[in-house]
């Protein structure tokens, strides 16, 4: 067996779990409103657990109906009337051969919903809700009297748990919620017995569990989760969390999961590629000295390989993965097969299972995998007719349409000009984007083990045979946009793709053009690569298309680099290694330059090929179909979804 540790049987307490991999509770917003379970969130868990996983965490659930509900659709653990569903949940995941546990919450500052009533252990709100809510985010304080409530309602959150039959109760201490609110001095002002000393601070931890402990009995397993450091200037450290995490111990917990961060700082919570994988296992390894109990180590756990190495290295006793198992329900049983390679990888994008899950209240999606959260609703099937399918262009969404059609039983050939990929090549180069690649190597990999032919050449309809195929997916992608600046096309003037692929080198002193993701990631790795580098643009930075983490994460590498960022001021021609800009007044700039290259974004790539085809072939002759970035530029997660629905299509 090529990773032994990770598949050697375990203990939480009394439970025996099969291997060392667990679902992270990770939340779904699959729920019904009022945090009942659905039959969609059923079908989810069924599907996740058949993966091989030995412990299912199920997503945090609220434990009261008074503040502590933080997003949309949640799962809910605050009343009698839950229990039915969540039986029915815990029976399915036990089913599948795994163990069933679930997370319990309160929000307090850190409400998505926005609503009143919001509670915290202090006035300090979570800035981003403040920015989108106003005054309406400071949280009220709580009283003596709601703080004993909230103790109860873990407590009997617990017991009702245990009364749904899942095998483990997690209790969320973590990622800026209410408990962290206590934990961390960044949160919790408080000069009564709930504040100041740690010994304060921790005290509603430590009644939780007594609660807890009262009403289920010290065999029933009982976790926690806790931020090794919230990451605040000034919150607590890992020091601070080794002593909480012994508290827990001596208070009959039976494990600690260690993770990273706060919503303010949610880059240490929901890493995205820009930040170092693994990245709070140095947390856990700190914890594990500090107790006997199992420590769970989390955070960007991306690949077998890793997970592996955490165990071997003593620095966990069980390894938790949360995104990753969206990317890949079946990670689990490949690894334990051996087969790592075909592993959907996991990007860090956190589009969609984190901006357009939380952040614009839909149900979580995964960029890389089409079906989750969609589960018994869309699925490859076999096709009822086989065709044979010309893919004009090998970048995501042409590789992942050649990947499903293929699947389905028909006969897929790509046509690419250059190498497979398409901007997934180019956006994996700089060392911070090299999740991309992996996805990339995973998607050749399926090139090739499904035998689909690739023909390399640029495809045009003198190549596509009416008689050869029944269908034809155009997928040829984006191009650079160029906008009417005077002196963009002359000497000197390069092009962020060519600067990422090689065909391009940039001289000492450089002039980055653009405000978007593509300009800062190029601005930062030629830094990276020793130029000295101007970054200009016309508004603020990442403005638009741009999720949360990855703000936050450029906006942290910018500040430490040494690119000078210049905003707010539109340039007006670029001419003999000079680029002259103006401001709002008319206030002429001049930067020069010994490159300037330009990343302002893209366009589609309109140049009637589909048209072309469709007037070839006639009404009889094969369907065209377009997809992908040559209908309208977007992210990975569109590219891959156009492939794989329109594959379901054919």
């Amino acid at each position: 067996m090529k990773y032994p540790k990770l598949f050697t049987p375990g203990k939480i307490g009394t439970l025996t779990i099969p291997n060392r991999v667990l679902k992270a509770p990770t939340s779904t917003a699959m729920s019904n409103m009022d945090g009942t379970v659905s039959e969609r969130l059923i079908r989810h868990y069924r599907d996740v657990a058949k993966g091989g996983t030995g412990l299912i965490i199920a997503e945090y659930a609220f434990v009261d109906n008074i503040a502590s509900k933080s997003a949309h659709c949640q799962l809910g653990i605050s009343s009698d009337e839950h229990i039915p569903g969540l039986a029915v949940l815990a029976a399915t995941i036990k089913e599948q051969g795994a163990r069933a546990g679930i997370q319990i919450e309160h929000c307090g500052r850190q409400k998505f919903l926005g609503t009143p009533p919001i509670k915290s252990a202090s006035a300090v709100p979570w800035l981003a809700l403040k920015a989108r809510a106003g005054d309406a985010a400071i949280p009220e304080v709580m009283s003596e009297a709601e703080i004993e409530g909230v103790i109860d309602a873990f407590g009997t959150a617990v017991r009702r748990a245990t009364m749904a039959d899942f095998d483990l109760v997690e209790i969320h201490g973590a990622h800026g919620y209410l408990i962290t609110n206590f934990l961390s001095p960044h949160t919790n002002k408080r000069t009564d017995k709930w504040g100041g000393s740690l010994e304060n601070r921790m005290r509603l931890l430590k009644e939780i569990i007594a609660n807890a402990r009262a009403k289920v009995g010290r065999d029933f397993p009982l976790t926690v989760r806790l931020s090794g450091s919230d990451y605040e200037p000034d919150g607590f450290s890992v020091d601070e969390t080794a002593q909480v995490a012994q508290m827990c111990e001596q208070m009959g917990l039976d494990a600690i999961h260690v993770s990273g961060g706060d919503h303010h700082q949610m880059i240490h919570q929901v890493s995205p590629m820009s930040v170092p994988r693994m990245h709070n296992v140095w947390a856990a390894e700190a914890i594990k000295k500090a107790v006997k109990i199992p420590v769970i180590a989390s955070g960007s756990i991306t690949l077998p390989e890793m997970a592996e190495q955490i165990l071997a290295e003593g620095k966990g006793d069980f390894i938790s993965l949360g995104r990753p198992l969206w990317a890949d329900p079946e990670w689990t049983n490949k690894a334990r097969e051996g087969r790592q390679e075909d592993i959907r990888p996991c990007i860090r994008c956190n589009d969609g299972c984190l901006d357009r899950t939380f952040f614009r209240f839909q149900a979580v999606g995964c960029s890389v995998n089409p079906e989750i959260g969609r589960e018994g609703d869309i699925q490859i099937t076999p096709a009822l007719q086989k065709k044979r399918i010309a893919i004009i262009g090998g970048g995501a969404a042409g590789m992942e349409a050649a990947r499903v059609a293929t699947l389905r039983g028909h006969k897929a050939t790509i046509f690419e000009k250059r190498k497979l990929g398409g901007v997934l090549f180019e956006g994996s180069v700089a060392e911070f984007k090299s999740d991309l690649g992996f996805y990339n190597d995973y998607l050749i990999t399926q090139m090739r083990k499904l035998g689909i032919e690739i023909i390399s050449k640029e495809a045009g309809p003198d190549d596509i045979d009416a008689k050869k195929f029944d269908a034809v997916v155009v997928a040829t992608g984006g191009k650079s946009a160029v906008p009417g600046i005077p002196g963009l096309n002359g000497p000197g003037v390069i092009d962020a793709i060519d600067v990422f692929n090689g065909t391009a080198q940039a001289g000492k002193r450089v002039v980055v053009l653009g405000g978007g993701e593509t300009a800062v990631e190029v601005a930062l790795h030629l830094e990276q690569k020793g130029h000295d580098v101007t970054l200009l643009h016309r508004r603020e930075l990442m403005v638009k298309d741009c999720t949360i983490t990855d703000r936050i994460s450029y906006s942290e590498m910018l500040a430490s680099s040494k690119v000078k960022v210049v905003t707010h001021l539109q340039v007006t021609e670029v001419k003999g290694g000079v680029v002259m800009a103006t401001d709002k007044d008319g206030k002429v700039a001049r930067f020069e330059a010994d490159s300037v290259v330009t990343g302002l974004g893209y366009v589609p790539v309109k140049d009637g090929l589909a048209d072309k085809l469709r007037a070839k072939c006639g009404t009889g002759g094969p369907r065209v179909f377009e997809i992908g970035d040559c209908v309208r530029t977007a992210k990975v997660y569109d590219a891959v979804h156009a492939g794989y629905k329109t594959a379901c299509q054919i």
